[in-house]
């Protein structure tokens, strides 16, 4: 078997190459940049918008796993360009090469369309989906985690000088990146009419989710400090959001495109499109897998 994977050098798809090589998977992986060589991995140089290279990277595969895409950019529209144009190449290529298998990695956020220019694009890479006529599979991911994650870190960082500032109150999900890997993985060899034209949101296990409070709490508890953790109104994370791109430009974490669904109250993955149990359940609890992140940014200089 040989599964082609693209987002493959990102956060969640460098998880799923570590999933791939433990369990001896073969794989075919795009990139934009030469790579070193890995048992088991083929890379292919390109992008989601080129023709070719799409058709090397899927032509032969068993299944395709699309997990690339933007999530934060200093220009909404660029979400267009990387999160529904890049998808319906996929798809095209898909069908060029007679593959009928797709799991594509959506976002909670696509529950929301109208709260922001990210949600908006996935929501309608997930209509592509949808409508393609593949055997496809949608992943919904809430908040993802782990080690090697720059966004979350701004969390951990922060509680570190017992400090973390919160947006209104509310709720999430959150989910581990070795935890979805392994499903991601998990969905391949699925029996068919568990899977196929479903979409799902999986999440670490607890019930009713994180409230950012509890959340802020148990990340202050894994760097070892107590936090304060005042919830802040839209108006100041708007204005955050301008500060932080002053100071840190194109590579400003807090955009106003992340406020607006940040302050969301309910981002809980819902129980009736949790994956069937009998495919896949969460190994590693919230607070667990806190712990192991901060222990990894220590050891990796971040903290």
């Amino acid at each position: 078997m040989i599964i082609t994977v693209t987002g493959a050098t990102g956060f969640v798809g460098r998880a799923f190459l570590d999933q791939a090589s433990a369990e001896e998977v073969k794989i075919r992986a795009l990139t934009r940049r030469d790579q070193a060589e890995r048992d088991g991995i083929q890379w292919v140089r390109g992008t989601l918008s080129d023709e070719a290279a799409l058709t090397e990277l899927i032509t032969g595969s068993d299944a395709v796993v699309h997990i690339a895409g933007l999530t934060n950019a200093p220009d909404p529209a660029e979400f267009e360009a990387a999160n529904v144009t890049g998808t319906a190449n996929v798809i095209a290529a898909c069908k060029a090469a007679k593959v009928k298998r797709l799991i594509f990695v959506s976002s909670l956020a696509a529950r929301q369309p109208e709260l922001s220019a990210y949600g908006a694009s996935k929501a309608r890479a997930e209509d592509l989906v949808l409508t393609s006529g593949l055997e496809w599979t949608t992943i919904r991911p809430p908040a993802v985690y782990g080690p090697r994650d720059d966004d979350m870190f701004e969390l951990f960082r922060s509680a570190k000088w017992g400090l973390v500032p919160l947006p209104p109150g509310g709720a999430t999900s959150i989910i581990h990146v070795s935890d979805l890997a392994e499903l991601l993985l998990a969905l391949i060899g699925a029996q068919p009419a568990l899977v196929r034209k479903k979409t799902f949101e999986p999440d670490d296990g607890r019930e009713g989710g994180w409230s950012h409070k509890e959340m802020a709490r148990a990340i202050g508890a894994a760097v070892g400090r107590p936090v304060f953790a005042p919830s802040l109104p839209q108006s100041v994370l708007e204005f955050a959001a301008k500060a932080d791109r002053l100071f840190r430009g194109d590579k400003a974490k807090l955009t106003a495109d992340r406020v607006s669904y940040m302050c969301h109250p309910n981002w809980v993955s819902r129980f009736d499109k949790r994956p069937p149990e009998a495919v896949w359940m969460p190994r590693i609890p919230g607070e667990e897998g806190f712990a192991q992140t901060a222990e990894w940014y220590r050891s990796a200089g971040w903290l």
